[in-house]
């Protein structure tokens, strides 16, 4: 069957991929440890009650129908306040945009600012920027990252590749890493961005940033959250701001996300989103709108979110720096923010008891899964080479009386190895 040169280019997500074959050990009985997916468990993280009880009520009231196609007026007001009490951020309603999450913001940024063949800069690892590229026929312009700058990108590392770029993605606190952009390096990028677009004449396309800060709320101990307008006010012209309350609220369900930058991109956007239809649902919108203006609460909520969190990265990290005292060879990051610990398993070349040897990250993914019980998303799927020994572990599911017993697993799976 053929079909159009997109659909047979694209590459599935590897996260879905890997989820699917979870799913199939734990419906078969078998016992999963699944850190892979960026989403909270209700269970133990339920959304703020507050919030919940604003959902039910706007229901009860029928909010049921069509909302806005930029959002609903209500929840543009407080998000804009909300900007302002939180972040210092002036944003009028007309510069703010409501969709069902980040996704579909990020998707129609892309397909407003870069036309095929236009220069998209990336870091590696993040997540999607390699899919959204493809989606409108950028040319890919990665930038490799590494541990020793926490996986986050410089200017120095940007700058040969500027000229002619278009968009410029940026991710703070970043997925899949859980590091956040230090304030020297951020000041940098802007200053070089603001460089280069003065230079570029009145008829060029300007840079575009995109500032995804879907986690900015979550960060821990001294890590502090900094964005590219609070730090250069002139880079309001040239930056667009993807957020949301999925994470922030463990509501990754109510599908709630916001854009914010200039009116004109936003007006864009909300053009290719109104023919696509990825509305934020109406019922949602107006609980959301209702909950942001509700300061002691949200102040309440994040205490306890926030501890809960750090209390299991800081627990998790304890343990793998503890297998690493031990000899193995693992290695992690410092927990700065977000839900998720950066981690190394590098088993490549090492043989199990049956002889058979882990020739690729790929069968040390298998093995850990199968071993361990330990399901950990590969920075593979995030853009890196295939080889690269660093994983993704998210937190948002896990159990703060199980991390012991993943530890043990692990270990036991890893003293089976020559």
């Amino acid at each position: 069957m053929k079909l159009s040169h997109l659909s047979e280019t694209l590459i599935g997500s590897e996260i879905v991929k890997l989820g699917g074959e979870i799913r199939e050990r734990m419906r078969l009985g078998e016992p999963v440890y699944n850190f892979t997916v960026g989403d909270f468990d209700p269970a133990i993280f339920p959304i703020p009650k507050a919030l919940e009880e604003e959902v039910i009520e706007a229901y009860r009231q029928h909010f049921t129908n069509y909302p806005s196609a930029e959002g609903n007026l209500d929840l543009r007001e407080a998000i804009s306040a909300f900007l302002l009490e939180r972040e210092g951020l002036q944003y009028s309603t007309d510069e703010i945009l409501v969709s069902c999450g980040g996704r579909p913001l990020i998707y129609s940024l892309f397909r407003v600012i870069a036309d095929p063949g236009d220069r998209v800069i990336y870091a590696v690892p993040s997540w999607n920027n390699n899919h959204y590229t493809h989606f409108v026929g950028g040319e890919h312009i990665v930038i490799d990252t590494s541990p020793e700058n926490d996986f986050m990108p410089a200017a120095a590392d940007i700058r040969p590749h500027i000229q002619g770029a278009t968009l410029l993605c940026l991710c703070s606190p970043q997925n899949p890493t859980g590091t956040t952009i230090s304030q020297k390096d951020l000041e940098d990028i802007c200053d070089m961005v603001l460089q280069e677009n003065g230079r570029r004449g009145e008829g060029e396309k300007k840079l575009f940033v995109m500032y995804d800060q879907m986690y900015w709320q979550l960060t821990y101990g001294d890590f502090r959250h900094h964005d590219p307008v609070s730090l250069r006010p002139a880079m309001k012209d040239y930056t667009i701001y993807i957020d949301a309350i999925s994470k922030v609220f463990a509501a990754t369900g109510l599908r709630i996300g916001w854009a914010f930058g200039p009116a004109e991109v936003m007006g864009k956007m909300k053009s290719i989103l109104g023919h696509i239809g990825a509305w934020g649902p109406m019922a949602e919108q107006k609980a959301t709108a209702r909950f942001l203006p509700q300061s002691q609460k949200i102040d309440a909520f994040l205490g306890g979110f926030k501890a809960a969190m750090k209390q299991r990265l800081d627990k998790m990290y304890a343990g793998f720096m503890q297998l690493k005292n031990e000899g193995f060879a693992v290695d992690a990051i410092t927990p700065q923010a977000a839900i998720y610990l950066t981690i190394k398993i590098d088993l490549a070349g090492k043989k199990n008891r049956a002889g058979e040897l882990l020739a690729t990250q790929s069968q040390v993914t298998s093995y850990l899964l199968r071993e361990a019980k330990l399901a950990v998303v590969p920075f593979s799927a995030f853009g890196t080479p295939k080889n690269m020994p660093w994983y993704r572990l998210s937190v948002g599911t896990c159990q703060l009386d199980q991390i012991d017993a993943v530890i043990s697993h692990l270990r036991e799976a890893m003293q089976k190895l020559t």
